[in-house]
């Protein structure tokens, strides 16, 4: 039976982690995580549009799309879904994320 090498992969391990914090992304194995983003109704878009105090010209640049767009999901025509519902999610979690797209006159 072979044995193990607890020593020699924990010592590879911390070289691991020592080169990623040094910035070397070369030997790292990224795990990734589905998140579960909800359905946006009508409500939800005209809340979250209303509590960033943006027009829906405003609000469509930074979700890039068209102002119909929201006018659309607004009153309930359609509904966001791919990016649009991931974005409005991150826009949720954090709302100076729309800051960052955007420059208010």
């Amino acid at each position: 039976m072979k044995q193990y090498d607890y020593y020699g992969r924990l010592t590879e391990s911390l070289k691991q982690a020592a080169d990623h914090s040094r910035g070397d992304k070369s030997r790292v194995r990224v795990s990734v995580r589905e998140l579960k983003i909800p359905e946006y109704t009508a409500g939800d878009v005209r809340s979250l549009r209303s509590s960033l105090n943006l027009s829906q010209r405003g609000f469509a640049y930074a979700m890039g799309v068209s102002t119909r767009t929201v006018e659309s999901w607004e009153i309930g025509r359609n509904t966001p879904n791919g990016s649009a519902r991931n974005l409005l999610y991150l826009f949720i979690q954090n709302s100076t994320l729309v800051e960052q797209l955007i420059e208010r006159q």
